[in-house]
Protein backbone atom coordinates (compact mmCIF):
# COMPACT_ATOMS: atom_id res chain seq x y z
CA UNK A 1 0.00 0.00 0.00
CA UNK A 2 1.71 3.66 -1.26
CA UNK A 3 2.68 5.46 1.74
CA UNK A 4 0.32 8.27 0.67
CA UNK A 5 -3.48 8.18 -0.83
CA UNK A 6 -3.15 8.34 -4.62
CA UNK A 7 -6.04 9.52 -6.87
CA UNK A 8 -5.38 6.22 -9.22
CA UNK A 9 -4.84 2.29 -9.12
CA UNK A 10 -2.59 2.32 -11.48
CA UNK A 11 1.08 0.71 -10.58
CA UNK A 12 4.14 2.06 -9.87
CA UNK A 13 5.47 5.61 -11.59
CA UNK A 14 2.37 5.75 -13.44
CA UNK A 15 -0.09 6.21 -10.11
CA UNK A 16 2.69 9.45 -9.13
CA UNK A 17 2.32 10.84 -12.27
CA UNK A 18 -1.28 10.67 -12.16
CA UNK A 19 -1.03 12.00 -8.53
CA UNK A 20 1.25 14.80 -9.59
CA UNK A 21 0.44 15.76 -13.46
CA UNK A 22 2.80 18.59 -13.08
CA UNK A 23 5.97 16.68 -12.76
CA UNK A 24 4.79 13.72 -15.47
CA UNK A 25 5.91 16.03 -18.40
CA UNK A 26 9.37 17.24 -17.02
CA UNK A 27 10.10 13.41 -16.10
CA UNK A 28 8.70 12.05 -19.40
CA UNK A 29 10.34 15.16 -21.33
CA UNK A 30 13.49 13.14 -19.85
CA UNK A 31 12.63 9.68 -20.36
CA UNK A 32 11.50 10.53 -23.81
CA UNK A 33 14.82 11.80 -24.60
CA UNK A 34 17.06 9.85 -22.98
CA UNK A 35 15.47 6.41 -24.59
CA UNK A 36 13.63 7.33 -27.51
CA UNK A 37 15.59 10.20 -28.92
CA UNK A 38 18.42 10.66 -31.01
CA UNK A 39 21.55 8.17 -30.27
CA UNK A 40 23.46 5.67 -32.11
CA UNK A 41 22.85 3.21 -29.30
CA UNK A 42 19.35 1.95 -30.35
CA UNK A 43 16.50 1.74 -28.09
CA UNK A 44 16.85 -1.60 -26.60
CA UNK A 45 19.94 -0.66 -25.46
CA UNK A 46 19.25 2.36 -23.79
CA UNK A 47 15.89 0.80 -22.23
CA UNK A 48 18.51 -2.18 -21.29
CA UNK A 49 20.95 0.33 -19.21
CA UNK A 50 17.01 1.57 -17.06
CA UNK A 51 16.53 -2.29 -16.94
CA UNK A 52 20.39 -3.13 -15.34
CA UNK A 53 20.52 0.12 -13.39
CA UNK A 54 16.54 -0.77 -11.76
CA UNK A 55 17.89 -4.39 -10.98
CA UNK A 56 21.06 -2.81 -8.70
CA UNK A 57 17.90 -0.65 -7.09
CA UNK A 58 15.42 -3.67 -6.52
CA UNK A 59 13.16 -1.63 -8.16
CA UNK A 60 10.29 -4.34 -9.32
CA UNK A 61 7.94 -2.38 -11.16
CA UNK A 62 11.09 0.23 -13.26
CA UNK A 63 13.03 -3.06 -13.73
CA UNK A 64 9.75 -5.41 -14.84
CA UNK A 65 8.48 -2.64 -17.01
CA UNK A 66 12.21 -1.44 -18.73
CA UNK A 67 13.77 -4.98 -18.86
CA UNK A 68 9.75 -5.95 -20.88
CA UNK A 69 10.41 -3.07 -23.39
CA UNK A 70 14.01 -3.89 -24.05
CA UNK A 71 13.26 -7.41 -24.55
CA UNK A 72 10.65 -5.64 -27.18
CA UNK A 73 13.21 -3.71 -28.45
CA UNK A 74 16.08 -5.65 -29.26
CA UNK A 75 13.97 -7.81 -30.81
CA UNK A 76 14.20 -10.97 -27.80
CA UNK A 77 12.91 -12.19 -24.96
CA UNK A 78 13.86 -11.61 -21.84
CA UNK A 79 16.30 -14.32 -21.04
CA UNK A 80 18.85 -12.42 -22.37
CA UNK A 81 17.77 -9.40 -20.22
CA UNK A 82 17.80 -11.75 -17.25
CA UNK A 83 21.48 -12.76 -18.44
CA UNK A 84 22.28 -9.00 -18.24
CA UNK A 85 20.95 -9.01 -15.21
CA UNK A 86 22.67 -12.21 -13.81
CA UNK A 87 26.23 -10.98 -15.25
CA UNK A 88 26.48 -8.31 -17.58
CA UNK A 89 30.41 -10.10 -17.97
CA UNK A 90 28.65 -13.17 -19.48
CA UNK A 91 25.66 -11.91 -21.14
CA UNK A 92 25.78 -12.43 -24.97
CA UNK A 93 25.94 -8.31 -25.74
CA UNK A 94 28.74 -6.28 -27.23
CA UNK A 95 31.69 -4.83 -25.44
CA UNK A 96 31.02 -1.68 -25.76
CA UNK A 97 27.69 -2.23 -23.93
CA UNK A 98 29.52 -4.36 -21.60
CA UNK A 99 31.40 -1.24 -20.57
CA UNK A 100 28.28 1.18 -20.74
CA UNK A 101 26.54 -1.33 -18.22
CA UNK A 102 29.54 -1.07 -16.50
CA UNK A 103 29.68 2.36 -16.31
CA UNK A 104 25.59 2.35 -15.53
CA UNK A 105 26.46 0.02 -12.68
CA UNK A 106 29.32 2.37 -10.64
CA UNK A 107 26.79 5.21 -11.15
CA UNK A 108 24.42 3.05 -9.41
CA UNK A 109 26.65 2.80 -6.58
CA UNK A 110 27.77 6.63 -6.48
CA UNK A 111 28.83 8.98 -9.22
CA UNK A 112 32.08 9.07 -7.22
CA UNK A 113 32.38 5.12 -8.80
CA UNK A 114 33.15 5.86 -12.49
CA UNK A 115 36.61 5.95 -12.84
CA UNK A 116 38.88 6.63 -15.65
CA UNK A 117 39.19 3.34 -16.69
CA UNK A 118 35.41 2.35 -16.72
CA UNK A 119 35.67 5.00 -19.33
CA UNK A 120 38.89 4.21 -21.21
CA UNK A 121 37.37 0.43 -21.40
CA UNK A 122 34.06 2.09 -22.51
CA UNK A 123 36.19 3.76 -26.02
CA UNK A 124 38.47 1.34 -26.41
CA UNK A 125 35.19 -0.89 -27.20
CA UNK A 126 33.92 1.78 -29.32
CA UNK A 127 31.82 4.27 -27.70
CA UNK A 128 31.32 7.67 -27.93
CA UNK A 129 32.02 10.54 -25.42
CA UNK A 130 27.92 10.94 -26.11
CA UNK A 131 27.26 7.40 -25.65
CA UNK A 132 28.95 7.52 -22.05
CA UNK A 133 27.22 10.73 -21.33
CA UNK A 134 23.96 8.88 -22.17
CA UNK A 135 24.78 5.86 -20.23
CA UNK A 136 25.48 7.91 -17.07
CA UNK A 137 22.86 10.38 -17.35
CA UNK A 138 20.46 7.20 -17.79
CA UNK A 139 21.20 5.17 -15.01
CA UNK A 140 21.49 8.80 -12.65
CA UNK A 141 17.36 9.35 -14.21
CA UNK A 142 17.08 5.52 -13.01
CA UNK A 143 18.30 5.72 -10.02
CA UNK A 144 15.65 9.33 -9.24
CA UNK A 145 12.97 7.21 -11.12
CA UNK A 146 13.46 3.86 -8.49
CA UNK A 147 13.54 5.93 -5.69
CA UNK A 148 10.69 7.76 -6.56
CA UNK A 149 8.54 4.66 -7.36
CA UNK A 150 9.97 2.72 -4.14
CA UNK A 151 10.55 5.92 -2.26
CA UNK A 152 6.43 6.20 -1.82
CA UNK A 153 5.70 2.18 -1.91
CA UNK A 154 3.82 2.45 -4.92
CA UNK A 155 2.01 -1.19 -6.39
CA UNK A 156 3.97 -3.16 -9.02
CA UNK A 157 1.89 -5.72 -10.19
CA UNK A 158 2.91 -9.34 -10.25
CA UNK A 159 1.29 -10.54 -13.23
CA UNK A 160 4.52 -10.57 -16.44
CA UNK A 161 1.53 -9.76 -18.86
CA UNK A 162 0.90 -6.18 -17.34
CA UNK A 163 4.70 -5.35 -18.80
CA UNK A 164 4.65 -7.47 -21.41
CA UNK A 165 1.56 -5.14 -22.76
CA UNK A 166 3.32 -1.77 -22.15
CA UNK A 167 6.16 -3.29 -23.71
CA UNK A 168 4.07 -3.28 -26.81
CA UNK A 169 3.67 0.15 -27.14
CA UNK A 170 6.90 2.01 -29.30
CA UNK A 171 5.38 5.01 -29.49
CA UNK A 172 7.44 6.87 -26.71
CA UNK A 173 6.52 7.95 -23.07
CA UNK A 174 5.29 11.56 -24.29
CA UNK A 175 2.41 9.70 -26.25
CA UNK A 176 1.76 7.30 -23.55
CA UNK A 177 1.49 9.82 -20.78
CA UNK A 178 -0.77 11.61 -22.99
CA UNK A 179 -3.17 8.74 -23.20
CA UNK A 180 -2.90 7.80 -19.72
CA UNK A 181 -3.53 11.80 -18.60
CA UNK A 182 -6.38 11.68 -20.83
CA UNK A 183 -8.12 8.53 -19.64
CA UNK A 184 -8.17 9.89 -15.93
Amino acid sequence: MPHITLNSDEPGIRGLFRFRPETALPLNELAEVLLCGESTLSRGERELIGAYVSALNACRFCYSTHAAIAAVQLGEDLVLVEQVRADVARAPISDKLKALLAIAGAVQESGQKVSEQHVTTAKEAGATDIEIHDAVLIAAAFCMFNRYVDGLDTFAPDDPAVYAARAQRTDGYLAVLADSLRLG
